[in-house]
């Protein structure tokens, strides 16, 4: 497979996938979701990613967090 790479104005390729029928659709979907994936699983790879996974894993065995239930209160003003 020959692999050729070129800027393409990213609102050029909206309306390029627009026109694309809906099979055509699904299969770019499946495309771009094996490549997100792929992408991710890179990303976790990463140094500084695992070291700021180790960190909250340490955070939350200390116990130093904060539930979704405490932020939403924080945010609206109210206190539990």
């Amino acid at each position: 497979m020959t692999i050729v790479k070129f800027n393409v104005p990213f609102e050029s390729l909206v309306e390029a996938i627009t026109s694309l029928d809906l099979e055509k659709k699904r299969e770019l979907l499946e495309i771009l979701e094996d490549l997100v994936f792929e992408s991710e699983e890179s990303l976790e790879q990463e140094p500084q990613v695992m070291a700021d996974i180790e960190e909250a894993r340490k955070a939350y065995q200390r116990g130093d967090y904060q539930t979704i239930q405490e932020y939403i209160a924080s945010k609206s003003g109210k206190t539990s």
